[in-house]
């Protein structure tokens, strides 16, 4: 029998998890996710659905079977239409052919509901494996009825609780996905940060190309709801993404729904084909852009060279063995003109090539955009935040209308952090205490730095903050990740360097010299 009571959030959590766990054994624990997760936001929605009979019988109709029958004929009288073999009710009395009943429930719910679509269509609960259900009817039947227990109606469970619920979930999740967890996680207090760091503002349009579940994108919505409130006079931000993995994909749309939120997420490559143009082919541009890309991915060269969009001439072309800088040049490409971005990195993409002899092409880029004054802060983050790396990462936010023009800040928060398990954290202060010293523009002696643009030239335009400011006066030692990207770029520099002059030689004469 459904417990009709409204849950805090503590008791939310505990109890989605321990659904989740009637699951563990039979599937590993990077796909806990792809059952547990659709089924929350299909009971959301069957209880959503049930409250909104219940209201159109109180405030239209005489009963509520005569709202139903009203809403029968006139699916638009409710939000979402949902079928009557995709109910909760009927769900939950099922007991056998489970996930094969499942898979044609949710896939009915998308069928009805256009503004679902992309969400359930690749699900499949009676999915096999070497012949034999991936997880049992048993397992489904359980976890089906520990679901029930609660409902997750409009008054059993408010948005934004359910929200953090769900975010719990998507955290828990990335705990038992080790490598691959940063496909879809950015840890809370980095989401939270990068969202106070682009301050959006009324009418703001939010772009992330490289959304994952959705977490940049809900959160730069709950800072702008922090500092504007719900005022319905006060213009709302809008938010647009674009992610690779249609489970992910399929993730930020069900996460974004969960905590009430309108979002224009679509599926596909950003890099090889981004989904927001304008009509003449150009890339459409946002008043934010914010993302945390896998790092040090590996592109083709011939992917920025024959780029029809025009995103990486700004300083030349990325480096094969890293596209870092690619991905910054495409979220600068799709900034409006006053246009502000933040973006996660690894550390070695403010710092590698700088001192050496000859060009890198990472520094080279660094150097333009250090040059045309648009970085305005560079923060070194802890070690063992994120999920699927133990490299502390950085922030940096790139600005077209700085308000310190001539001037960079440097923060060092690699000390800012609770040792946690399985990864560190930053406390709430921590984050206030790093967003207060860019609102404020302030340093702080051990924390922050503030220096000229020619400061950084100087300094061959190495960001690093660790080289600003210093923590514990010791020497600060190079990952070894950052220093064997470091080396493929000149490898990468090296075979270039090869080709042309085997191409010299050649035309002398002497052709086939460097091949041995």
């Amino acid at each position: 029998m459904t417990e009709n009571t409204s849950m805090d959030l503590t008791t939310l959590e505990n109890w989605l998890w321990e659904a989740a766990c009637v699951i563990r054994g039979a599937v590993d624990a990077p796909k806990y996710k792809d059952y547990i997760l659709p089924l929350i936001f299909l009971k959301r929605l069957s209880d959503v659905f049930e409250d909104e009979i219940t209201r159109l019988a109180e405030e239209v109709f005489d009963t509520a079977e005569e709202a139903m029958a009203q809403v029968e004929e006139d699916h638009s009288l409710v939000r979402f239409y949902i079928p009557l073999q995709s109910r909760w009710e009927a769900i939950s009395r099922q007991t056998t052919n489970i996930g094969e009943y499942l898979t044609d429930a949710v896939r009915a719910v998308a069928r009805e509901n256009p503004k679902l679509q992309g969400i359930f269509e690749h699900i499949d609960f009676n999915a096999q494996m070497a012949g034999q259900p991936v997880i049992d009817n048993d397992r489904l039947y359980n976890l089906i009825q520990v679901l029930s227990r609660h409902r997750l109606g409009l008054k059993d469970v408010e948005a934004d609780i359910l929200g953090r619920a769900y975010e719990y979930l998507l955290r828990k999740f990335a705990e038992g996905q080790g490598q691959s967890a940063g496909e879809f996680y950015t840890p809370r207090e980095v989401t939270w940060l990068m969202a106070y760091l682009l301050e959006p503002q009324p009418g703001d349009e939010i772009y992330d190309p490289a959304c994952g579940s959705g977490g940049l994108l809900i959160k730069s919505v709950l800072a702008f709801k922090e500092a504007y409130g719900d005022d319905p006079r006060i213009a709302p931000v809008k938010i647009y993404g674009q992610e690779i993995l249609y489970t992910t994909f399929a993730m930020a749309k069900m996460n974004a729904f969960i905590h009430d939120l309108e979002a224009d997420i679509r599926l596909g490559d950003t890099m090889a084909r981004p989904a927001f143009t304008n009509p003449d082919g150009s890339l459409r541009t946002f008043d934010k852009v914010t993302a945390n890309p896998m790092w040090n991915q590996k592109f083709p060269l011939s992917l920025y060279e024959e780029d029809p969009y025009d995103r990486f001439k700004f300083g030349g072309i990325p480096p094969a063995s890293s596209a870092d800088w690619g991905w910054v040049q495409h979220m600068f490409a799709s900034l409006k003109e006053n246009g502000k971005m933040a973006v996660v990195l690894d550390t070695g993409s403010i710092s590698r090539g700088s001192g050496n002899q000859g060009s890198n092409r990472e520094r080279d880029i660094r150097k333009v955009f250090v040059e045309k004054d648009l970085i305005e802060c560079v923060i070194l983050l802890p070690e063992n935040m994120f999920y699927n790396t133990t490299a502390p990462g950085i922030i940096m936010v790139i600005n077209k209308a700085k308000k310190h023009p001539g001037e960079i800040l440097l923060i060092n928060a690699s000390k800012m952090f609770t040792k946690g398990r399985p990864k560190n954290y930053m406390d709430d202060e921590h984050i206030k205490k790093v967003y207060s010293l860019y609102r404020e523009w302030r340093e702080e002696e051990g924390l922050s730095k503030i220096i000229p643009v020619e400061e950084a030239a100087r300094n061959d335009y190495n960001l690093s903050p660790s080289r600003y400011v210093s923590t514990n006066g010791k020497e600060d030692y190079r990952p070894i990740e950052e220093i064997l990207v470091e080396l493929a770029e000149i490898e990468e520099e090296r075979q270039a360097v090869d080709k042309e002059l085997n191409e010299i030689l050649t035309k002398l004469g002497f052709g086939g010299w460097l091949n041995g």
